[in-house]
């Protein structure tokens, strides 16, 4: 690719780059985008996505808003992709106050932070997309997963909330409820319950990281589309 072409190519700000589905959404959206993404401890995994894909990675704490500040004074983004998260199984009343606050903070105030940080610019240029990566179970809830079942809810009511707010101003905001998806997240499951979720599942099966990114990449591109979830889930969240 000449050096013109590669000039006048959008830029995506992901965060949580270096897991399963930050992964697939460096590998498939840097085929259209400049890609920087957040990374905060796999480094050997960051180098590996900086010497394939040309993306470039930065390993910081997203819920420290000053972070998200610094990198929007480097970095020009025309795509924000809010993808970090944590996920951990407990019974609700084994959840600590560290572990309710520490799952907030990952998915809601990381995107809080990078949002408001990019927004500013995508409204000041009338035009910018921004995707909220939450899950079915923010959806349907979870059993022995209430507090990463209500983050990720927060951040469908945050998607629709701000959809309304920025649309006047032509940034669009949608979000994407992934279904089960084979890796990190889900090793822990043995073989009865990652059978059970593929019984339960319509579609018969796990989905995978990079069918998240091509959606990703769909609605980056859809520009009629705003304060949707759309629900890569195999049917699982009928």
């Amino acid at each position: 690719m000449s050096q013109n072409s590669n000039a006048v190519r959008k830029s995506a700000v992901i965060t949580g780059g270096t897991g399963t589905i930050g992964s697939a959404l460096v590998e498939v959206l840097s085929k259209r985008y400049n890609v920087v993404f957040t990374y905060l401890s796999n480094k050997d995994r960051a180098s590996e996505l900086e010497y394939e894909f040309g993306a470039k990675g930065y390993r910081c704490d997203i819920t420290d808003g000053n972070v998200a500040v610094r990198l929007a004074e480097k970095h020009s983004c025309d795509l924000l992709v809010n993808n970090a998260g944590i996920s951990q199984i407990k019974l609700f009343t084994d959840i600590t106050e560290l572990d309710w606050y520490r799952m907030m903070d990952i998915h809601l105030t990381g995107a809080f932070n990078f949002t408001q940080a990019f927004l500013p610019a995508m409204i000041s240029g009338k035009s910018g997309c921004i995707i909220n990566i939450s899950s079915v179970w923010g959806v349907v809830g979870a059993s022995c997963e209430v507090h990463y079942s209500t983050a990720k809810a927060g951040l469908i009511g945050f998607t629709k909330a701000l959809a309304k707010e920025a649309g006047p101003s032509g940034v669009r905001v949608n979000c994407i409820a992934p279904g089960v998806i084979a890796g990190d997240m889900n090793r822990s499951f043995g073989d009865d319950e990652i059978n059970s979720l593929k019984e339960n599942t319509p579609l018969g099966r796990l989905g995978s990281a990079k069918e998240v990114a091509v959606a990703a990449l769909y609605l980056a591109g859809a520009e009629f589309v705003t304060g949707q979830v759309l629900g890569v889930d195999g049917g699982f969240g009928l």
